[in-house]
């Protein structure tokens, strides 16, 4: 039987690392000014998106056996 690529914690850290994407996509999306010219639109959900995608990326190296 062969061994899933992926263990528990990577998964569950996949989770989060989507989770904070699509919430910086949310951000991003309330920013009042006029074409997302704002702290919200410009800075923290741009923030939150790249924050997600770090967390991602650690997510696909971590090795699966590490709890």
């Amino acid at each position: 039987m062969n061994k899933l690529p992926f263990g528990k914690k990577n998964y569950r850290l996949m989770v989060i690392g989507v989770v904070i994407i699509l919430a910086g996509f949310l951000v991003m999306s309330l920013d009042t000014e006029p074409f997302g010219f704002g702290a919200l639109g410009l800075t923290i959900g741009p923030l939150l998106v790249f924050a997600g995608f770090i967390i991602e990326f650690f997510a696909i190296l971590a090795k699966p056996g590490q709890a």
